[in-house]
C-alpha cells in the first residue's frame, strides 16, 4: 500500500460543493449519534503574536477514519516570502490499521467545509422565505459562504460590507459575474444588515464586535464564522440575550467561539443555556426554527469531524478518478494492440 499525496491543485480538481455539504451534514449527524471521538484541539501560538498552528484531530467510527489537520494563521509577512498567510495540511489514517492513507493540502477542505456549515445552518434555521443575504467581510470565506448558501435558499439580493474598499469592489465584481445575483456594497455594517434575512460574519474577528443587536430585525438568522478563538469577536454579546443559539460543538464554542464572549459576559452561564448542536436539529432530536420572529445564531468554530468526512470523501473521489484513468488507458492500450 502507498500513501496518496494530494496537493492543492489535486484537491481543487476534486471539490464538489454539493458533495462537501452532504458530507458535512452526515458528519454532524455522526457526531450527535455518538460515532465520533473528538478531543480538544491544540493551539500553538508564537509569543506576543497571532502567528501559530491549530491541530484538530478526530475519529469517525462511521467511516473508520482518523484525521489530523494542521491549520496555520496570522503569518502576515508570508506573502513577502511567496507564501500564503495561512496553510492547512490534513493527514488521513485508516483507523483499523493506523495506515496513513493520504496526505492532502487542506486549504480547500477548510474553506469549503466551513462554507458548508454555514449553508447547513441556513437550511435548518433560516426562514424558508429568506431571500436577502448580508455578508460582512469580502475575503475567500465570504465568497464560499455566498456560493454555499445560494444552494439552499433562492436569493434575490446580496448585501456586502468590508473594511477595505478595494477588496469590497473586487468581491462585488467577481461574485456578480460568478453568481448572476444582485450584489450591493455598503459603507457601514448598519446599512448592510438593514432588511437582511440572513447575516454571515466572515471577518478575522480582530476589530471587536461589529454587529449590534439594535440593527438585527426579528426573524434574522446569523451565521457567526470569523470568531473561532477566545480572543476574537464579531457579535455584540447582547445579541445572545433572547436568541436561539445553536453551536456546531457546544463544548468547543463555549470555550473558543463567538459564544465564548457571551459566556464571558455572563449572558450564557452554562452549556445547557445553549439551545442545541446543529447535529441534533438535523437528526430531528430538537426543532430548528419554530416561528418567523425568533432570531437564530449559529456559531461554528470548526470541528475535526468536518475535516474527517470531507477528507475521506475527497480521498475516495481521488481513488475513483485514478481508477477511471487507469481503465481508460487500458482500453486505449487494448485498441492500439488490436490496431497493430
Amino acid at each position: 500500500m502507498e500513501t496518496l499525496l494530494l496537493n492543492k491543485d489535486n484537491v481543487g480538481s476534486l471539490i464538489d460543493l454539493d458533495a462537501v455539504q452532504s458530507a458535512v451534514e452526515e458528519g454532524y449527524k455522526a457526531f450527535n449519534s455518538g460515532y465520533v471521538v473528538q478531543p480538544d484541539f491544540l493551539s500553538v501560538v508564537l509569543p506576543n503574536s497571532h502567528e501559530g498552528i491549530d491541530f484538530k484531530a478526530g475519529l469517525n467510527l462511521g467511516n473508520d477514519c482518523i484525521t489530523m489537520k494542521a491549520s496555520t494563521g496570522g503569518y502576515d509577512n508570508n506573502p513577502n516570502l511567496g507564501l500564503p498567510t495561512g496553510m492547512n495540511t490534513v493527514l488521513l489514517f485508516d483507523a483499523r490499521t493506523s495506515f496513513l492513507k493520504c496526505i492532502m493540502d487542506g486549504t480547500w477542505i477548510t474553506g469549503c467545509r466551513t462554507a458548508a456549515a454555514g449553508a447547513i445552518s441556513v437550511k435548518y434555521l433560516a426562514r424558508t422565505n429568506a431571500e436577502r443575504l448580508c455578508i460582512i467581510g469580502a475575503g475567500k470565506q465570504a465568497r464560499r459562504q455566498l456560493l454555499a448558501i445560494s444552494r439552499v435558499r433562492k436569493l434575490k439580493e446580496v448585501r456586502v460590507w468590508n473594511a477595505g474598499i478595494k477588496a469590497l469592489d473586487d468581491y462585488v465584481e467577481e461574485m456578480t459575474k460568478k453568481t448572476g445575483l444582485v450584489i450591493r456594497k455598503f459603507k457601514t455594517v448598519e446599512e448592510a444588515v438593514d432588511g437582511a434575512d440572513i447575516i454571515v460574519t466572515t471577518t478575522r474577528g480582530r476589530r471587536g464586535p461589529i454587529l449590534k443587536k439594535e440593527w438585527v430585525a426579528p426573524g434574522t438568522h446569523i451565521v457567526a464564522v470569523g470568531a473561532d478563538m477566545p480572543d476574537k469577536q464579531e457579535l455584540s454579546v447582547d445579541l445572545y440575550e433572547n436568541a436561539k443559539v445553536v453551536n456546531d460543538s457546544i463544548d468547543l464554542c463555549f470555550k473558543n467561539g463567538e459564544t465564548h464572549n457571551a459566556v464571558k459576559a455572563g449572558i450564557i452561564k452554562q452549556p445547557s443555556d445553549i439551545y442545541a448542536e446543529i447535529g441534533e436539529i438535523i437528526l430531528k432530536q430538537k426543532n430548528g426554527r419554530e416561528n418567523k420572529n425568533e432570531i437564530t445564531i449559529f456559531d461554528t468554530v470548526g470541528m475535526a469531524i468536518q475535516d474527517n468526512v470531507t477528507a475521506a470523501m475527497l480521498y475516495n473521489a481521488a481513488i475513483e478518478k485514478n481508477r477511471d484513468i487507469l481503465f481508460f488507458l487500458l482500453r486505449l492500450f487494448a485498441k492500439l494492440i488490436l490496431y497493430i
